[in-house]
């Protein structure tokens, strides 16, 4: 009876340090302050690894539409953005030096846009084209996506789900066959990229999106000014793809305004280092 007892305390001790070890913050809080310790049962090299090949027949099968766009005014300009916005990273996580950054551009009319984790961006034409976005506006949202990917919640979704027994055989992609490598990075992916984000992850990556957006030298009002665009191209309309994933409204801008004291100085810095000689 002892042994036992022993054994089911050896067993709740071991368990519990499994999910105390689970535990992280995955980035620095920045001067946004977001802090939040993180619940992480998968690995981060895996749920890569799975986004790298959900990513790769993502361009595959733009390839084969003809619908992939590698040059071109519109994809020199996300370049641009993105390479600026990319060289902030670091000041939430040191290991984004290291990331294998790819940007996507994809020519079809639908208002969507994603950052795979290790740092995978895809945009879509009918985004920019249907919302007339700025520079600084597409920073915004380029930031917002990025943000996601640092603060890592589709492999904090994942690690969820599969604590709640949710999805099953992630593991299997590592020793299967190609075609199921691609069904269970899609099915992964499912949980990395497709599904809501809470208000919490939504709130982080707003309030990082707009600091890297801001210490690249863009605008962090526009911020606001793309939400207001997002909540007038929903009017009396179907919800597009990327507000299906992504909730907004007043409650969203005031949230976004609160954040500017903290971050306009950054900009201000910024302009002033890019006027310089």
């Amino acid at each position: 009876m002892a042994y036992k007892l022993c054994s089911y305390r050896t067993i709740a001790s071991l368990a519990l340090s499994t999910l105390l070890l689970a535990c992280a913050n995955t980035t620095r809080s920045g001067a946004v302050g977001v802090n939040r310790s993180q619940f992480m049962m998968v690995s981060s090299t895996e749920v890569d690894r799975l986004s790298a090949i959900s990513y790769n027949e993502q361009n595959q099968k733009a390839k084969e539409k003809n619908i992939l766009v590698s040059s071109g005014p519109t994809y020199d300009r996300l370049k641009t953005i993105s390479n600026r916005l990319i060289q902030q990273t670091s000041i939430f996580r040191d290991d984004t030096r290291q990331w294998n950054w790819q940007l996507t551009l994809i020519n079809a009319p639908i208002i969507n846009a994603t950052c795979a984790p290790g740092g995978k961006i895809t945009f879509y034409t009918g985004l920019i084209e249907q919302l007339n976005l700025s520079d600084d506006e597409i920073a915004s949202i380029m930031g917002h996506e990025i943000a996601h990917a640092l603060r890592e919640h589709g492999r904090e979704r994942l690690s969820q789900a599969l604590a709640q027994s949710a999805v099953t055989n992630i593991a299997i992609a590592a020793a299967g066959s190609f075609g199921s490598a691609i069904s269970v990075a899609n099915q992964a992916a499912q949980y990395v990229l497709v599904l809501p984000n809470s208000r919490q992850n939504e709130s982080e990556a707003d309030a990082i999106g707009l600091e890297l957006s801001a210490r690249a030298g863009y605008n962090p009002q526009a911020a606001i000014s793309v939400w207001k665009k997002m909540i007038k191209v929903t009017d009396g309309k179907t919800t597009p793809e990327f507000l299906s994933t992504h909730p907004s409204g007043e409650t969203r801008i005031e949230q976004l305004s609160a954040l500017m004291p903290a971050v306009e100085p950054l900009y201000l810095n910024a302009q002033q280092a890019k006027a310089k000689p």
